[in-house]
């Protein structure tokens, strides 16, 4: 469990990264002592007058987690195919959710998945989807429709999940501002 000053620190590196970059300037490096050897995956998902804004992750837990977020906040508010790009006139009112990854277990029967415990990642060929837990909870999916979003997520088939297609679950830890504007 990350401390609730590690979580504000996470949640500062998102907003000064969208901020350097919406700005034009370099995203500012971050060496805290609290989290610089922390690795691990993370999504950064914007809401904007609660809308989603944009959503952008990395899954493999290698990279220092501080350098993740910032990655990935920018990537949110930029490079995210659903939407068009943040602007700064945005940014006051964007609130920002950070998802902390567990590890990627593999799972052999949809009954391995626990709504609202698990995220999911489905596999198959070329083809590769994940959707986070709060995912489920927020459309009031059951586990079998979770599974078939996150396939189609993928690109995949809504059954794919029972014909072969590799699945993974996954935690997360999520917290955020909540700006509420």
């Amino acid at each position: 469990m990350t401390s609730e000053s590690d979580r504000q620190l996470l949640l500062r590196i998102a907003r000064e990264a969208i901020a350097a970059h919406l700005s034009g300037q370099p995203a500012p490096r971050s060496d805290e002592q609290a989290l610089a050897s922390r690795r691990g995956g993370a999504f950064v998902t914007l809401h904007h007058a609660g809308e989603l804004r944009g959503c952008i992750g990395h899954i493999e837990a290698g990279d220092r987690l501080i350098e993740v977020v910032a990655r990935c906040a920018i990537a949110a508010c930029s490079a995210d195919p659903r939407f068009s790009a943040v602007t700064e006139a945005e940014l006051p009112r964007l609130d920002i959710e950070l998802s902390l990854l567990g590890p990627l277990e593999p799972i052999d029967a949809a009954t391995d998945v626990e709504v609202g415990r698990h995220g999911l990642v489905v596999e198959r060929d070329w083809h590769r989807g994940l959707l986070l837990p709060q995912v489920a909870i927020e459309w009031k999916w059951d586990r079998d429709t979770f599974l078939a979003q996150t396939c189609h997520k993928a690109g995949l088939p809504r059954d794919a999940w029972k014909h072969g297609a590799k699945l993974w679950r996954f935690e997360a830890e999520v917290f955020g501002e909540h700006k509420g504007h």
